[in-house]
């Protein structure tokens, strides 16, 4: 028989622990995305054509690490009952590898050349990702272990949501002026600026691990150590529908994150004419971000997570497509776009940081109509499904450049160009976040009949 004890109190400490897990996280994730790209052509003096190969080497290690550190977490518990839990443990072990793994990979290979330096790279790159990813899945997965209602997860996606943003911005901020002190191209600066970023996230990481508890303790009996599988989420994908439509809400968002992101420069500087456009619409989504996050968990409180971000991403869409519409019946002022830019982002940023949440409803109706509870295994595959939109949105986007025929040694851009541009940076994200939209509309199956099942097994659960 299986036991589920509910530790009581989802405590500010905790709601603060969880937040610095995701901001140590991305004191290095961050400037992975933001720096390494410069790091290996200025620095390392890496080929382009070399570099473009080893990252789609790289990202396909990251599709498939995800999922599989997942399933072998859930594996390990079933079979060996940790008593410090199913996840904190992985959170304490992985902490210090994924510093030692960071500082060595912007420190080491400047002391090689030729193929070695190639080879030194490639190996502390895979070895920094598993790292990474042995600390991400589990503090991921603790949401669905600490929180138990929709309002204790709604908090604990809102506290991520801050952590992601104190953790992205340090880095953002810190790295380039210490690169810029030493020069672009010396190595020294980056590794100077990977140490500090890196050793920051430490503490973040530790106090995570110190802070966070696992709440909805799980115990299987010994007939079923063995009854998890590698293979389940196979059978997930089919039977679970929540945590399908989470994959294609995961594809779609991410899509539309990483086109926006890519192109953003091209629409102020070749639509405008002004990158420092750029800036006042960083400036000016910060309000909106902060409103998300403090605002986010008593909305879902009063009308439901899922409602919440369904009705948002619907908003989002709409933002886009009218804002599209305009770029093609008149010249839109810079600042018009400009805030209906930041408002459509910010109303389909709302699924971003409160979707967590959700993973934890799905892996709690997973284990209703499977009989396993198997946390890790879902939260890999759901971060499986935003790899692949991160990487196909950049590599979308940059293959599109070439199509619309941008130049960068032409002073002026040809008209098809422009156009090209502003049907991707306005009418590309209204698509795919309304595609996020139709996930929850039509896959989700949540309502209020089967969260009425899931909340009795759940209390039979508790008291077995």
């Amino acid at each position: 028989m299986s036991k589920e004890k509910t530790k009581s109190g989802l405590t500010f400490k905790h709601k603060f622990g969880y937040a610095l897990g995701d901001a140590g996280g991305c004191m290095t994730f961050a400037v992975m995305g933001s720096t390494f790209t410069m790091y290996c052509t200025d620095a390392l003096g890496l080929d382009t054509a070399l570099l473009a190969i080893l990252l789609l080497i790289w990202n396909t290690w990251d599709f498939i690490n995800d999922p599989l550190m997942g399933a072998l977490m859930d594996k390990a518990f079933a079979k060996h009952q940790n008593p410090k839990g199913k996840f904190r443990p992985w959170l304490l072990r992985a902490a210090p590898m994924v510093t030692v793994g960071f500082i060595a990979l912007w420190s080491v290979p400047r002391f090689f050349d030729g193929v070695a330096l190639i080879a030194m790279l490639f190996v502390l790159k895979i070895l920094y990702e598993g790292a990474y990813t042995m600390f991400n899945i589990p503090m991921g997965s603790m949401l669905a272990a600490m929180a138990d209602t929709d309002q204790e997860r709604a908090s604990l996606s809102s506290a991520r949501g801050f952590g992601s943003m104190v953790g992205n911005m340090i880095p953002v901020i810190a790295m380039p002026l210490i690169i810029k002190a030493f020069g672009q191209t010396n190595p020294t600066g980056y590794s100077i600026a990977a140490i500090v970023c890196s050793l920051i996230g430490l503490v973040m990481m530790l106090g995570h691990y110190a802070m966070t508890e696992e709440r909805n303790l799980v115990a299987n009996a010994p007939e079923q150590n063995d009854n998890i599988k590698i293979t389940d989420i196979l059978n997930v994908v089919k039977v679970n529908r929540p945590f399908l439509a989470l994959c294609m809400h995961g594809l779609c968002i991410c899509t539309m994150q990483y086109v926006g992101s890519t192109l953003s420069n091209y629409m102020y500087s070749v639509v405008y004419g002004d990158l420092a456009l750029v800036s006042y619409g960083s400036i000016l989504s910060m309000p909106l971000m902060l409103v998300t996050l403090i605002g986010g968990p008593a909305l879902a409180k009063k009308f439901g997570l899922e409602k919440m971000i369904r009705v948002c991403l619907l908003a989002g869409s709409v933002i886009y497509l009218v804002l599209f519409a305009l770029h093609m019946t008149m010249t839109v002022n810079p600042y018009v776009h400009i805030i209906m830019n930041s408002l459509g982002m910010g109303a389909a940023s709302v699924s971003i940081y409160m979707q967590w949440g959700l993973v934890g409803e799905a892996i709690d109706y997973n284990e209703m109509i499977t009989g396993k509870r198997t946390e890790g295994s879902i939260y890999g595959t759901f971060n499986l499904s935003r790899r692949v939109g991160q990487t196909v949105g950049n590599s979308f986007a940059v293959f599109m450049l070439g199509v619309i025929g941008y130049n960068a040694e032409l002073p002026t851009q040809a008209a098809g160009t422009v156009m090209g541009i502003k049907m991707m940076c306005v009418l590309i994200p209204g698509i795919f976040i309304l595609g996020s939209w139709a996930a929850f509309k039509f896959v989700w199956n949540m309502n209020a009949e089967t969260r009425e099942k899931l909340a009795a097994f759940k209390a039979s659960k508790k008291a077995q």
